[in-house]
């Protein structure tokens, strides 16, 4: 195994709901695992040969091993599904070691946590370390019914007494999620949202209008909407260190054109999501679709994701 890729043995698989199971990945050998912090994933490559990136939800103390929750998708492009249906106790995975694009910020004198469902695996992790620092934080945790809250023991244990409040759909009137409130800015404080796209926009939408400081939000999606295709015309890209110029077909992505003309972009989520393929503009404006720019990022056009994104300019050099 590479410096920054290694292998672990799944040594729990649990059903914590109907639709989540969770799995305990540790070192074959009995070993630590390399540190990670509050917020961070994994990418884990798969038996059907594709990866995909799950957050750790275990304390960062523990080094004996990594803990992931997994959402069946109905939808699913096959990640969830070989998870849930061919990963089993005692099979053997590669993984990546710990990256963080959702960690906490340090000078953060209280921390809002926000999650939709599934969204709850990084502020679970989040919150164990928050308890431990005996920090101010409050969770909001909203599923659609009490059977379908996993980790509903675990979150509702003494140490989090006062911190965490469960918010289901098919519940009392007076136990849903007030978002008005919870999404009012007040000093020093931020905010962190993880679950479906209809949730976050929800609350990210509430909390800039409300004039939420955008260094103060953080947050990370799991899937993104079908990027539109209607409309798609081709442009090109000129590769900075060689001038190389490469044609962007309508009906093909940066990454599989660059790809097909044998240029390697490092790319993982495919959606905009995870930042893995970020690459720098030196010319040109580029057509958003990502979902882990900042708007004020996007607007500063410096980055893209080649992934999904494309260009309103006829061409973009980028620094490849």
């Amino acid at each position: 195994m590479s410096a920054n890729r290694l292998t672990v043995r799944v040594a729990r698989k649990v059903a914590e709901t109907a639709e989540i199971s969770s799995f305990e990945l540790v070192d074959p050998a009995g070993g630590e695992l390399p540190p990670f912090t509050a917020g961070s994933h994994i990418d884990v490559h798969l038996p059907n040969g594709i990866m995909r990136q799950y957050s750790l939800c275990n304390a960062p103390w523990e080094r004996h091993c990594y803990r992931i929750a997994v959402l069946r998708e109905a939808a699913s492009r096959g990640g969830s599904q070989a998870m849930h249906d061919t990963v089993r106790e005692n099979d053997l995975l590669d993984i990546g070691v710990p990256r963080n694009l959702f960690a906490l910020a340090q000078s953060a004198q209280r921390h809002v946590l926000l999650a939709g469902g599934i969204g709850v695996t990084p502020l679970l992790c989040m919150v164990q370390h928050l308890a431990a620092m005996g920090a101010d934080f409050g969770l909001h945790y909203c599923t659609r019914s009490v059977a379908r809250t996993a980790f509903r023991a675990q979150l509702s244990d003494a140490a989090y007494a006062g911190h965490v409040q469960f918010h289901v759909d098919d519940g009392a009137p007076e136990q849903k999620l007030a978002l008005d409130a919870v999404c009012t800015p007040t000093p020093g404080t931020h905010l962190y949202v993880c679950g479906p796209k209809g949730f976050m926009d929800a609350v990210l939408g509430a909390a800039r209008a409300r004039g939420w400081p955008e260094d103060s939000l953080h947050y990370e999606f799991f899937a993104a909407d079908a990027a539109p295709v209607d409309g798609d015309a081709a442009f090109r890209v000129k590769l900075a260190s060689s001038g190389r110029v490469v044609e962007v077909p309508a009906d093909c992505s940066v990454v599989h054109a660059l790809a097909k003309a044998g240029v390697d972009v490092p790319v993982a989520c495919e959606q905009g999501i995870c930042g893995t393929c970020l690459t720098r503009v030196l010319e040109g404006v580029p057509d958003h679709r990502d979902l882990f720019l900042s708007p004020d990022e996007q607007a500063g056009n410096a980055q893209f994701t080649p992934c999904c994104s494309r260009a309103k300019t006829p061409l973009l050099v980028l620094d490849l």
